[in-house]
């Protein structure tokens, strides 16, 4: 997809705001009309917006009840339908889809509050990753993915062997001057 900077996106307080790697996310993720596609922890709703901008069938879900109102608010100004509701991962989940999209909180750090959860991955950047390959399973269609945002300051070794038994597709990478942020396409 091509990041569309033209899209109306409005912030809200304590929600996670579109950032490089949203952006990083939006230009890695190859999708098709009519793919069905859940974005976990939306935020503002930016890559799930674009993924009903290009035709997907989206559903989109967050701890944060702000980023919900927020990513329902953001859809309506950009005239898509997206079905939109709080959900801590899977807690919620009923349904399957095609793909399943999570810029997760990948910093190796345990920070408290609405905001921090769009960043604190743990002690070593991989809790949220760990959970949602435990499971993803479950709500993939046969032949689905999980694309994910990671970075070099999470635990690679640790994160390494999680992934060691999957198939991971390396779709797009950016270097910053403290990390570096890839993007991956997980087939389970």
């Amino acid at each position: 997809m091509i990041y569309c900077p033209e899209l109306v996106i409005e912030g809200e307080e304590d929600v996670y705001p579109p950032s490089e790697d949203s952006i990083l996310l939006i230009e890695s993720l190859d999708v098709k009309k009519g793919e069905h596609i859940i974005e976990i922890g939306c935020g503002s709703g930016v890559v799930s917006i674009h993924c009903a901008v290009n035709g997907c069938v989206v559903t989109s879900v967050d701890i944060n009840p702000l980023a919900v109102k927020c990513t329902r608010k953001n859809a309506y100004l950009n005239g898509v339908n997206i079905n939109v509701y709080w959900s801590n991962l899977f807690e919620n989940v009923n349904e399957v889809f095609d793909t399943i999209v999570f810029n997760l909180p990948y910093l190796p750090v345990d920070e408290e509050g609405e905001l921090a959860k769009a960043w604190s991955g743990g002690k070593d950047g991989i809790n949220l990753l760990l959970r949602l390959m435990s499971d993803c399973g479950k709500y993939l269609n046969p032949g689905g993915r999980v694309v994910v945002v990671v970075s070099s300051l999470m635990n690679q070794e640790k994160l390494n062997a999680l992934l060691s038994g999957y198939k991971v597709i390396k779709k797009g990478e950016l270097p910053l001057f403290f990390e570096r942020l890839e993007v991956l396409e997980i087939i389970p």
